[in-house]
This record gives structure tokens, C-alpha cells and sequence, in this order.
């Protein structure tokens, strides 16, 4: 069965008072996720709010959506604002909604918190949201002066300072090229050495700025992103630790979802994109035995039917909206 990937959210209005952030494939992740009234999910990558609460929407009366994020700033500003939201707020009171303070690895543990043993629809987004990216005191951007933290979780004790004034040249060019698909990571880490041996780095125009040396001027004026664009997303990678724990999210997600249940996931970088895959291709994978054996031996059995053959990616009217949707990507499976 073919995913109408074109479904209207009714009544979706975005609260600028609780997030400056736009939720990236919403009208696609929520056909996707196929849910009904009276539907138990879970959104483990709350951000600002706005998948949740078009969940929220789409199971309500007698549904239930239990939400997580890692970052304690975004749940903070969330139950925050939802005190302002009669929508929000009713649903808290009456427990159809739950936010709670977890890593997404953690989806296992945090739905025994909430009680709930089985859902019928995961979502992750990988991305950051605008909430987390516009605010120059978390580091993550260097379109405005910040220090260099880049920590989702506050509580975690590397930092992108640590980072690249720590690490060996040989390791920052490794993390810059995997993370970040810099053709120029060689040179990009050999520039921080140099400059960090003379004074370390501390803010995040610093680093933006001994990035952008590496490029010529005529290289700078051809690209479509800014210069430290990738610089700065594999070092994010780096210090939260992304790519190291989305296979045991993955598999953990499954677990967790009942029969016929789905997970969607939208991804912002190809080496989430690319473990995603294939992730979820060993997971819809039947019978492994060699060819030559007339019959199964291993016992093998597929966990999940992918949804989404290839991926799903914004259109030119989002993108035009929400320029940061441009390399968003939405693979989706159902539990078997």
C-alpha cells in the first residue's frame, strides 16, 4: 500500500509564542504515521513542540502522546509555554500528553516512566531546531557571537571548545570529512592547529572565521552555504554523540512499536540518512542463508515492511518557507 504523502494538516497554526521553530515534512511525516483517534505515540525529539502537537491533534479523544528531548531548555520552554495554550495545557491536565526528560536511545525506559509498554507510531527528527540553533549562548551557530558549547544536553561534559582545541589534526580532519562532507577537512584542521597553537579558541566567530580562511574568495562567492556551515555541524555531531546512538534507537524503536505500528525518521545529514537505511534494511530482511540452500535454516524473519522506498524530501514551497528543510529526509516503516 502506497503512502499518500500529501495530507493537510487541518488547524495547524504555529504559536510564536512558544517556538521560533518551523517543524520540518509535517504534512508528509503525519501521513506517513497514519494515526487514529484513541492512538498511543511517542515523539522522541520534542524541539520546539511542533510534531507533537500536530500528534496530538490527529489522536485526540482518547489518544495519548508521550514526549522527550535530551535538551532540558527545550522541554523547560515547552511546559513553559504550554501554560499558555489552552490546547496544551488541557491535554497535560488530563494526561493525554506527557513531556519527559530523555535522550531518544532512550525510548525504552522512557515509556516505562510513562507507563505505556507498546505504541502505535514513533517519530525522531534528527535536526535542531531553530530554538536550540538562533540562541548564541548554545554555540551551535556562527551567524552570531557565542561560545563554543554545542551541547544538547548541558549536562554533557565535552563541549566544542574541548574539541578543537583538543583533539589531534589528524582526528578533526577525520571527524570534519565523516560528519560534515568537507572536501577541504585536511586543510580546515590543519588551519585550527596552527591557529590554536598561537591562542585557543573560544567563541564561535573564532572558529567560523579561521574556517572561512581556507577558502578562497572565489570559492566563497560560488558556494550555496556559508563556509564553517559543515565545519560546525560535525563538530555538533562530534560532541553529542548523534550517529553513536541512533542504531540502538532504531532497533529499540521497533521493539517498542505495536503490530502494524509505525516509525518515521527525518534525517539532515547522509550519514544519518545513509545508517538509517541501513538500519532498517537489516531490519525488513527475511531469510539470510546462502542460495545455494534449498530450504531456510537461519529462521530469519523480516521485524518491519518499508513504507518509503527510497526518501522523502521537502518540496520547493517548504524549502522556500524554511530554508533549513533543504536537506531534511523522512524514511518511514511499519512493524511487522
Amino acid at each position: 500500500m502506497e503512502i499518500q504523502w500529501k495530507l493537510k494538516i487541518e488547524n495547524w497554526t504555529l504559536n510564536d509564542r512558544m517556538t521560533r521553530h518551523i517543524p520540518v515534512l509535517l504534512d508528509e511525516t503525519m501521513a506517513a504515521l497514519d494515526l487514529h483517534k484513541g492512538d498511543t505515540v511517542a515523539d522522541v525529539t520534542l524541539g520546539g513542540g511542533g510534531h507533537t502537537r500536530a500528534m496530538l491533534g490527529s489522536v485526540l479523544p482518547g489518544g495519548r502522546v508521550i514526549a522527550s528531548d535530551a535538551d532540558r531548555i527545550a522541554v523547560e520552554r515547552f511546559l513553559r509555554d504550554a501554560e499558555a495554550d489552552p490546547f496544551l495545557r488541557e491535554a497535560m491536565e488530563k494526561g493525554s500528553l506527557s513531556v519527559i526528560r530523555r535522550n531518544f536511545s532512550e525510548i525504552g525506559p522512557m515509556l516505562s516512566d510513562a507507563g505505556v509498554p507498546e505504541v502505535d507510531a514513533v517519530l525522531a527528527d534528527f535536526g535542531f531546531s531553530s530554538d536550540q540553533v538562533d540562541d548564541p549562548d548554545r554555540g551551535f551557530s556562527f551567524l552570531s557571537e557565542g561560545p563554543l558549547d554545542m551541547r544538547l544536553d548541558r549536562e554533557g561534559t565535552v563541549t566544542a571548545a574541548d574539541v578543537v582545541n583538543g583533539y589531534a589534526e589528524e582526528g578533526l580532519a577525520e571527524i570534519i570529512r565523516e560528519y560534515g562532507d568537507e572536501p577541504k577537512a585536511r586543510k580546515i584542521a590543519k588551519a585550527i592547529v596552527a591557529r590554536r597553537s598561537e591562542r585557543p579558541f573560544g567563541t564561535t566567530t573564532d572558529l567560523a572565521d579561521c574556517v572561512a580562511g581556507c577558502f578562497s574568495e572565489f570559492e566563497r562567492r560560488k558556494m550555496r552555504i556559508l563556509p564553517a556551515t559543515r565545519t560546525f555541524q560535525a563538530v555538533r555531531m562530534e560532541v553529542n554523540g548523534e550517529l553513536a546512538v541512533i542504531g540502538t534507537f532504531l532497533r529499540e524503536a521497533v521493539r517498542v512499536l505495536r503490530p502494524g505500528g509505525r516509525i518515521a525518521v527525518i534525517t539532515f545529514h547522509s550519514g544519518e540518512d545513509a545508517l538509517v537505511k541501513r538500519i532498517f534494511g537489516e531490519m525488513a530482511r527475511g531469510c539470510i542463508c546462502p542460495p545455494e540452500f534449498p530450504e531456510c535454516r537461519c529462521g530469519r524473519k523480516p521485524e518491519i515492511r518499508l513504507l518509503s522506498p527510497r526518501f522523502v524530501r521537502s518540496g520547493d514551497e517548504e524549502v522556500a518557507r524554511n530554508p533549513r528543510a533543504r536537506s531534511a529526509k523522512l524514511r518511514v516503516a511499519e512493524r511487522l
